[in-house]
């Protein structure tokens, strides 16, 4: 059996921009904000969800705050991160079991990465459901009371970096390459938008097999364990007990706590709170 060998995480050396960056940064931002309207937003009048809701709803601008915030900034600190994670990593990966698991087929090398991936995301976004800590930090994307492609970007940082290394690091310690693995963290940024997404179009048996928005916006319902933990496939959530579609849309979305009306309160206020949900037991009941 033949395989390459492990590629070593990329260096990286700075988290933010540098000068000569800059100008790519904010055309590479405005052209994500431009490809993410033009793909979602005539879905989103096409079948919408919500008949009645406007494109510049109420905290569209706090949700286009954070839109910004991530790909200007937060991006950069993220991949830091998750780059530190992995060197940590690397050097006690034992060579001919990634040899052997980076040469399958690329097609099986993603079923894989998707599986464990689901997996890891499941149990771990559930626990952000059940644990006070960690709440403190997700509820902040919970918070949002509209939903649609851009109120996908509601994520507090640290929040995001939680999710990033629980998705990646399995699969990186069982050897798969990053090809691999960039492949389907891109798929799922872009399957992440459109589960948020306000559209409503329904599949018919295939919602068995594949997540879609009118699962997750049960997610999102105001009852914080409503269930619907899964990622790209909601086989987890049909396994573990927690699967939910009812044939309408919940009836509001957010959450019982406080919360900021602006950027910054949401980014350095809210997740510091000493209120917590009631809903928040610290278990899995």
């Amino acid at each position: 059996m033949t395989g390459r060998m492990p590629i070593p995480p990329p260096a990286y050396t700075s988290s933010e921009p540098t000068p000569m960056t800059w100008p790519l940064t904010l055309l590479s931002t405005g052209f994500a904000l431009f490809l993410l309207a033009l793909i979602f937003r005539p879905l989103e009048m096409a079948f919408p969800a919500n008949p009645g809701q406007k494109l510049f709803r109420k905290a569209w601008r706090m949700d286009l705050a954070f839109f910004l915030g991530q790909y200007l900034f937060f991006n950069g600190l993220v991949l830091a991160a998750a780059f530190v994670v992995i060197g940590w990593f690397y050097p006690y990966l034992p060579q001919a079991f990634l040899a052997s698991v980076q040469s399958q087929p690329w097609w099986l090398q993603a079923i894989e990465v998707i599986v464990i991936g689901d997996f890891f995301v499941y149990w771990g976004h559930r626990l952000q459901h059940n644990n006070k800590l960690l709440w403190r930090f997700h509820r902040v994307h919970h918070s949002a009371e509209h939903l649609d492609w851009l109120a996908a970007h509601r994520e507090h940082p640290i929040d995001t970096i939680y999710t990033l290394l629980l998705t990646n690091i399995p699969v990186i310690i069982l050897g798969f390459p990053m090809a691999t693995l960039a492949g389907v963290v891109a798929f799922r940024s872009i399957w992440a938008v459109y589960i948020h997404s306000n559209v409503r179009l329904p599949i018919g048996p295939l919602r068995w097999f594949i997540g879609a928005p009118e699962l997750h916006h049960w997610h999102h319902d105001r009852n914080q364990h409503a269930g619907n933990y899964a990622n790209l496939s909601p086989m987890m959530d049909i396994l573990f007990g927690t699967y939910t579609c009812p044939n309408h849309e919940p009836e509001a979305f957010g959450i019982e706590e406080q919360t900021s009306d602006n950027y910054v309160g949401q980014l350095l206020v809210d997740p510091f709170r000493r209120e917590q949900s009631s809903q928040v037991n610290d278990d899995f009941s």
